[in-house]
């Protein structure tokens, strides 16, 4: 217990110094399971993805067809609002950018903010141009493996921190959406489920804007 306090806290002052570690931060080695509501029963021979709004075509894929979508692979260090932050974890999924650039998803000029739709209703929102950034991915895989259930399995919107990528906005955590079941591409911004209940609209890590402050 000893040796894995004083190899996390050897890690932390690391990435600190690295300037890696946002205010009001501290390091797991663990990957902490938070969510609102109960974990969801996935049948994937019933599940799809739905993709609507502000497109010029609205797509639907099946788990199958959605299987069969470009991959990609990012690293990123995960930062939650809950203050714990895990680094150089990586993750392999679709990039909703290179479904645009492939002509997969068409936008409309229109197209100013993107709502992650999940199981039991749970929505987050975000910039077109957050959503569109590298640092963006539909997980469908977590270090090699593919999703557990607890952690948003079989997809799962995931935002980070790409440390070489400071040109990027990086939010927490909470702004991609665990058991994630379609986008909604709007001209209009509209608040998700824990922007509704008091957390800040941009959630800028570097900033700490956790909850919005009256």
């Amino acid at each position: 217990m000893f040796d894995e306090v004083k190899r996390r806290k050897k890690e932390e002052d690391k990435m600190r110094q690295e300037g890696r570690m946002p205010p009001g931060q501290s390091l797991t080695l663990k990957f902490p399971v938070l969510h609102y509501g109960p974990v969801p029963s996935i049948d994937l021979a019933t599940w799809d993805f739905r993709v609507w709004g502000e497109v010029e075509e609205e797509v639907t894929w099946t788990w199958e067809a959605f299987s069969e979508l470009p991959r990609t692979e990012v690293q990123m260090d995960i930062h939650c609002v809950t203050r714990w932050s895990k680094f150089d974890t990586t993750w392999e999924g679709v990039s909703l950018r290179s479904l645009i650039d492939e002509g997969l998803i068409k936008l409309k000029s229109t197209a100013s903010f993107v709502l992650q739709h999940c199981e039991h209703g749970f929505t987050t929102n975000l910039p077109i141009e957050v959503a569109l950034s590298d640092n963006f991915l539909m997980a469908t895989h977590f270090n090699g493996e593919p999703l557990t259930l607890d952690h948003g399995y079989p997809l799962r919107g995931v935002v980070g921190a790409i440390p070489s990528r400071r040109d990027l906005k990086d939010v927490y955590l909470w702004k991609g959406g665990k058991w994630l079941r379609g986008l909604e591409f709007m001209a209009q911004d509209r608040l998700g489920f824990w922007e509704q209940a008091g957390y800040h609209n941009e959630a800028d890590i570097w900033k700490e804007q956790r909850l919005v402050r009256g």
